[in-house]
């Protein structure tokens, strides 16, 4: 039996070792490499293979940065990520989901874990289906604010054109497309085109800080 090929990042040294052990008397799962920093994650993640991500949702006291490592791990390689937390309240538990996550799981009831980490590699269908629903009711709640005109200028934005290619597919003048933009930008909380599609992927989770992956 080939084993389901585990990543821990976790800050806890202590928690780190005692589930190392406890997931690998499991003969159907193996941890095969651990971080304690989302850059150290990010790192090994681009030189591991492995199938299912566990992530503590706080690794450092910057806050909330295990749910930003998920989106970069998303970002670098298709992944399939359980979060473990302390923390149940419904805003981290639903950032969670937003950023990626499988599964999401209280260290309290780490004994579910093993079924937990089988659930989401055997069986991660329905899990994925309702994460492209969160993700496109994420989208909406973030372009909501804008009229429909505004929406047609970032619709283009997000398919990657400049503003010259905007302005003559939409017939617009240089000044409106620039208020436009503005406008779109303002209302979005940004200071470019690309960060406001940026934000509006990730469903508005851009409060972090860079993680490096060199």
């Amino acid at each position: 039996m080939t084993p389901i090929r585990l990543l821990l990042v976790e800050d806890d040294p202590d928690w780190v070792k005692s589930m190392s052990v406890y997931l690998n008397r499991e003969e159907d799962l193996l941890v095969v490499g651990t971080a304690a920093t989302p850059e150290e994650a990010l790192r090994l993640a681009a030189s591991i293979e492995f199938d299912v991500a566990l992530l503590d949702v706080h690794l450092t006291e910057a806050g909330r940065d295990g749910i930003y490592a998920a989106l970069a791990l998303a970002e670098l390689r298709p992944v399939r990520i359980v979060m473990l937390t302390s923390d149940a309240s419904e805003r981290t538990m639903t950032d969670a989901f937003t950023a990626g996550a499988l599964h999401y799981l209280d260290k309290s009831r780490f004994k579910e874990l093993p079924q937990a980490i089988r659930g989401v590699y055997h069986h991660p269908e329905a899990m994925e289906a309702l994460l492209k629903e969160l993700r496109r009711l994420k989208r909406e709640e973030q372009l909501q604010p804008l009229t429909a005109a505004e929406r047609e200028v970032y619709e283009m934005l997000e398919e990657g054109c400049t503003h010259a290619q905007i302005e003559r597919k939409l017939y617009k003048s240089e000044s409106t497309l620039k208020n436009q933009v503005n406008k779109i930008l303002k209302k979005l909380g940004v200071r470019s085109g690309r960060e406001a599609v940026d934000k509006v992927r990730k469903g508005g989770l851009d409060n972090h800080r860079d993680i490096e992956r060199k």
